[in-house]
């Protein structure tokens, strides 16, 4: 009888270093490669109150339209589904079950997400007769190579990274000069099941989709022309810039959707460090995907307190809700000329620079008094780079319920408009 496998795509949209999916392909003789469009959970409906960007579905688009392509090289497709993925998965056990064939597997890379998890589970109880593959590989560092159990994460970040940076598996050269592990490569995709009825993706491409293509280019070619630059060996100096040309890495869209892996990240990294020398610049590189690390474990080691407005410790927070001062900051319009504009970049492009980001985050809880969830879950339908750890982790750390030792970051942003825009050009740019 044959095997047929379904791999569900979702943060880890790529062919090659993709583990889980590399498993899928050694245990089965058939895949269906899916992509399920998740419906915006009740919480954030509660809180954003808006559907996802168009920047938002734009990129999304664009990188499964990548994706796509790299399957159709391996004679493969990709399936984009909506609604109940339970009825999806009944559906195709039904037209695949006969005396050759049957599905019989169902893979995914693990997730950090309390409600991604909760679904997983939930599959696993609706076909106990399926089985069930999970790999951690949207992340440097697997849980069982971390020196400390997720019950002893540390409780911020700088303990974490001083006990993981030197693990040999993920130091750039600027650390530690011992090659990554070797990929998960696959060399052969298996077949498309002839017998399923479920076309590929279309190849319709949207206007907000064509102008994501040209802000964010392929994800590998993105990578090849960031290290082709020296912006690697200044971005210490450039970081927080608002905008600019490469000031940013811009690493963070292809790794939420994981159109990049952070292991592939590293690897050219290295290449960089080899060619040009390694210095501040390019192990600050590597630190920032260490944040990203924390924030990950920490959304496993605690995931529904990611969601609490006091955090894990449940910390008392003197802010509430205010539906106009909330309307003034989505929509540019409050008493603060960097925050308006700010906030007009995040609405046409779905992005903004880390500094921006932590300026509007900062006003909406500090200057504002607002509940910092709401400002969370606007971001989750905003930002083309949406991750859950990542998104609300960062918020919890501005509203002083993360991990954050200072217990929060106030920014003045008089302060923050001298030091990035003093001639006033950003805020020209986004309010005309």
């Amino acid at each position: 009888m044959r095997k047929i496998g379904l791999f569900l795509f979702d943060h880890d949209c790529r062919v090659q270093d993709n583990l889980a999916l590399n498993q899928l392909c050694q245990l089965v003789d058939e895949v269906i490669c899916v992509y399920w469009l998740k419906p915006t959970s009740k919480f954030v409906a509660r809180y954003s109150q808006v559907q996802p960007s168009a920047a938002q579905r734009g990129f999304l688009r664009h990188t499964l339209d990548t994706l796509n392509q790299e399957l159709e090289h391996g004679g493969q497709r990709l399936i984009v589904l909506e609604g109940d993925l339970c009825a999806h998965i009944q559906a195709y056990i039904e037209q695949l079950a006969s005396p050759q064939q049957c599905l019989s597997h169902i893979a995914r890379t693990a997730h950090c997400g309390w409600y991604e998890n909760q679904q997983w589970q939930a599959l696993q109880l609706k076909f106990p007769q399926l089985s069930f593959l999970s790999e951690h590989h949207a992340t440097l560092f697997a849980p069982e190579h971390l020196p400390f159990s997720l019950e002893h994460l540390p409780p911020s970040f700088t303990p974490f990274r001083q006990q993981v940076e030197h693990l040999n598996i993920a130091a750039p050269s600027s650390v530690s000069r011992l090659p990554p592990p070797p990929k998960a490569m696959i060399q052969t995709l298996p077949a498309w099941p002839l017998s399923l009825k479920n076309a590929g993706l279309s190849q319709q491409q949207t206007q907000a989709t064509a102008a994501v293509s040209k802000a964010f280019p392929q994800a590998k070619a993105h990578l090849h022309d960031y290290f082709a630059t020296r912006a690697a060996s200044e971005y210490k100096q450039t970081r927080n810039a608002l905008s600019g040309h490469y000031f940013s890495t811009r690493f963070s869209a292809y790794l939420a959707h994981g159109s990049l892996s952070p292991q592939q990240i590293i690897q050219a990294l290295k290449a960089y460090e080899d060619q040009h020398g390694a210095n501040e610049s390019t192990y600050w590189i590597f630190f920032e995907l260490l944040w990203r690390e924390y924030f990950y474990y920490a959304a496993v080691a605690k995931p529904r307190s990611l969601f609490f407005k006091g955090g894990a410790k449940q910390r008392q927070l003197d802010t509430a809700f205010d539906a106009h001062r909330f309307s003034q900051w989505c929509e540019g319009s409050t008493n603060y000329p960097l925050v308006n504009a700010l906030m007009n970049e995040l609405s046409a492009t779905g992005w903004l620079s880390n500094r921006g980001r932590q300026i509007v985050a900062s006003c909406l809880v500090n200057e504002l008094g607002l509940d910092w969830r709401y400002g969370a879950a606007y971001f989750e339908q905003c930002l083309i780079d949406y991750d859950v750890a990542s998104n609300w982790g960062n918020w919890q750390y501005i509203a002083g319920v993360g991990a954050d030792p200072r217990g929060g970051r106030h920014f003045s942003i008089e302060k923050q408009t001298g030091l990035y825009d003093p001639l006033g050009r950003y805020i020209k740019t986004w309010t005309q």
